[in-house]
């Protein structure tokens, strides 16, 4: 009796996590500290434009303190039930910090659109004084994540900051026009930009998490040329049931079976071949089965539909 011939090898690279750990609690504190006197300042001021700012940075904060969380539940190793450890809560937070930018500016829209037919008083001067503050303050905790952007959770918290820095900039220039014209609408329409500009920033990060959290090829992971590059290995002459997905926010994996009717090539040229993946693609774990086609009954998994 002719038998199947299966064999696994399993790579995983021993990604090292970047510790942000210092970033967030400094981004965290600042951010906490300025939206506090910015909420004050609005209030007192009359400004939209400062309260619309300041309800950014409550998303702000808490987009810091779930990808911190995150960060750190990622570094949990793996379990009897979590096999893969807590990396895709980096996922999570990255799309749920998505979604309360998104909500928070709505909110914000709202107000303003009402604010364009029903101009309130303005106190320009405290809200130029308030804002320019608030460049150096969301600018300056920005940079503190500009180096970890490949990470989309680490990028969610530097797109937040970064379009912080540009809509305050923008609100201290709605500030001075309202200080030397004396047109209070300019407060709502800042405001209006505000949102536009979040909504732009935000859609990427919502689009690629949504992605990730269904399991999509990562971004920057060509599929039909990893496809194309396992075919090409000597001795392949088939492959089916390739699976490629996003175990984190910086970790990806692949499943596939190959079709070597020559034979299984020995450990050394699958844990090569896991490397060689690693290198072309940046896929950190990688499982691969081998098949040797020595019988008429087909692999269950070779129609591309079946998973």
């Amino acid at each position: 009796m002719a038998q199947d011939h299966h064999s696994q090898a399993h790579y995983l690279h021993g990604h090292a996590h970047s510790n942000n750990g210092r970033a967030f609690a400094i981004g965290i504190t600042v951010n906490l500290a300025y939206l506090a006197g910015e909420a004050i300042a609005g209030i007192f001021s009359g400004s939209l434009a400062l309260l619309a700012d300041a309800g950014h940075n409550v998303g702000d904060v808490l987009g810091l303190s779930l990808s911190w969380g995150a960060a750190l539940l990622g570094r949990r190793q793996p379990s009897g039930r979590f096999t893969y450890g807590l990396r895709s809560s980096s996922i999570l937070a990255a799309l749920v910090n998505a979604i309360i930018l998104l909500v928070v500016t709505g909110g914000i829209a709202w107000e303003g659109i009402w604010r364009l037919a029903h101009p309130v008083p303005v106190a320009s001067g405290i809200v130029v004084a308030v804002a320019a503050v608030g460049i150096f303050v969301n600018g300056g905790t920005a940079l503190l994540f500009a180096s970890g952007t490949g990470d989309l959770n680490v990028k969610s918290a530097f797109l937040h900051l970064a379009a912080d820095a540009l809509v305050t900039a923008g609100v201290v220039a709605a500030g001075i026009a309202i200080w030397f014209t004396g047109r209070l609408w300019l407060d709502a329409a800042v405001s209006l930009v505000v949102s536009a500009v979040i909504v732009i920033s935000t859609w990427g990060l919502l689009k690629s998490a949504i992605g990730l959290a269904l399991n999509a090829v990562p971004e920057g992971v060509d599929a039909a040329a990893v496809r194309s590059y396992l075919l090409a290995v000597p001795g392949v002459t088939g492959l089916h049931d390739l699976h490629i997905w996003g175990m984190s926010t910086t970790e990806t994996a692949l499943t596939c079976h190959l079709i070597m009717p020559g034979g299984h090539p020995g450990d050394a040229a699958l844990n090569e071949l896991a490397q060689q993946l690693h290198r072309r693609f940046g896929i950190h774990h990688a499982t691969i089965q081998i098949e040797l086609a020595d019988t008429d009954e087909a692999c269950a998994l070779t129609p591309e539909h079946v998973v």
